[in-house]
């Protein structure tokens, strides 16, 4: 039997990338999945038909984690059942120069890396009940190792470290373990494009003991771990998956 049949796991920000990848990790370990997307109904449909094909379940929600209505939505309308396991992964980033950091660049990235992150778990914890659930969040690792320039993004991962291991704590007396991925950098759609990528990512390769950036199959083996029974004794923990980076 595969480790998470029976379960039904959130997957917010999985119509491309790390949320995808992880997505259909998930149910290829036995979970039925909510292929949670924000704009690209395309992109999450296609996750779906390839969890499909390979004869797993899974529905695409559309909901935008930063409005507490459409969260509730989220976890209401899917239909696959009661959810055991929620991934956050929607999140945004923006590399600026503290020159050039305003109001609404501190806005967009906590609105949906902080706040977001908060009104999915508060959703989830509903949703789990007395069963309890496992959360698994997506860091990063400029939380611990912030490189210039990207002083915000790298603020909104510290907080989601915090939220990890306050709410592990909170949340443990309800069987609910709470723990996080800290990814090195990954090459994504959306990394590829930002401006800068190619000198950025030689800097990261050369700072990294594997020798390489990493793809978002790098870190689904992690998070089918955490979602499943192997990983019963861990909660509130951050755990880094970087290739060796040092930066």
């Amino acid at each position: 039997m595969s480790r998470l049949s029976g379960k039904v796991a959130v997957v917010t920000g999985a119509s491309k990338g790390i949320g995808a990848a992880i997505a259909e990790r998930l149910a290829a370990e036995g979970a039925a999945v909510v292929v949670n997307y924000a704009r690209d109904e395309a992109g999450a449909g296609a996750v779906v038909s390839r969890i499909q094909e390979k004869g797993g379940v899974a529905k695409a929600v559309q909901a935008d984690v930063r409005d507490a209505a459409s969260v509730a939505r989220l976890f209401n309308g899917a239909g696959l059942g009661p959810v055991d396991i929620l991934v956050n992964n929607a999140g945004a980033y923006e590399f600026r120069p503290i020159d050039a950091v305003d109001e609404q660049h501190i806005a967009a990235l906590f609105d949906i890396n902080v706040k977001g992150m908060l009104l999915t778990t508060r959703e989830a914890v509903k949703a789990f009940g007395d069963r309890g659930g496992r959360i698994i969040n997506v860091s990063s690792v400029v939380a611990d190792m912030p490189p210039a320039g990207v002083s915000v993004y790298s603020a909104t991962k510290g907080a989601v470290n915090t939220i990890t291991r306050s709410l592990a704590a909170e949340l443990a007396g309800r069987k609910i373990l709470v723990n996080a991925i800290a990814p090195g950098m990954i090459e994504t759609e959306g990394a590829v494009g930002m401006p800068g990528y190619e000198d950025f990512r030689g800097y990261v390769v050369s700072r990294t003991a594997l020798g390489r950036v990493g793809v978002p199959q790098d870190l689904v083996g992690l998070a089918a771990f955490l979602a499943s029974d192997d990983a019963a004794w861990i909660t509130g923990q951050v755990i880094s998956a970087d290739g060796g980076l040092r930066m």
